[in-house]
């Protein structure tokens, strides 16, 4: 079937091709198509987070609401770091690391998201309403 003249000729002419499919092809691609809308809007939907959770080195050292405006002192194994919320984001202000990479991160508004300051061992993660699952955690 693949290597059929007719085929071959009606993939060289999109308008023989629309001639040829019938309402039931229709129908099946526009629901194939509506389908792989659904899922991908149920499976890879990005919420805004409600809460930041800091972590200084493997416990958790607060859980902050991203619903106020303030700056977190966060004393680290090189110093302290500053971490900011405001109009639910949050990020590291200031950090005492020499890569600054923590910083250059930016503010994080989405739940999952995080930013981590290995030299300092400080970390803070966007958490939201539903856990999420990746191949990490699942």
């Amino acid at each position: 079937m693949l290597n059929s003249p007719l085929f071959n000729k009606l993939l060289a002419q999109p308008k023989l091709l629309a001639k040829q499919l019938l309402i039931g092809d229709w129908f099946v691609l526009l629901a194939s198509l509506l389908f792989v809308i659904y899922l991908f809007n149920t499976l890879w939907s990005n919420e805004y987070a409600t809460k930041v959770q800091i972590r200084l080195g493997d416990k958790i050292y607060a859980t902050y609401s991203l619903n106020q405006q303030r700056e977190i002192h966060v004393h680290g194994k090189l110093g302290d770091a500053i971490i900011s919320i405001a109009q639910g984001k949050a990020r590291f202000a200031k950090s005492p690391c020499h890569t600054q990479y923590c910083v250059h991160q930016g503010w994080l508004s989405r739940a999952g998201q995080a930013a981590i300051c290995l030299p300092n061992q400080i970390s803070l993660e966007l958490l939201g309403e539903n856990k999420l699952y990746d191949s990490l955690n699942y």
